[in-house]
């Protein structure tokens, strides 16, 4: 997974079970603030958003 957050300019790599994030240029494992899962979630909500644009436009595309 790469998922760019804007406001904090970081790319989330990976996310453990527990929540733990691991950035793209970090090699620890980190928990993160409270301000900054409200960020992750802004960003990961906005991408989920644009990809369901970008599918239903590629579908309906499809359909004729």
């Amino acid at each position: 997974m790469r998922l760019y957050v804007d406001t904090m300019d970081a790319t989330v790599v990976e996310v453990s079970d527990d929540g733990r994030v691991r950035f793209d240029r970090e090699e620890d494992w980190s928990t993160p603030t409270l301000q900054e899962r409200r960020a992750i979630i802004h960003a990961a909500t906005e991408e989920m958003a644009a990809l369901t644009e970008l599918v239903d436009r590629l579908a309906d595309g499809m359909q004729t």
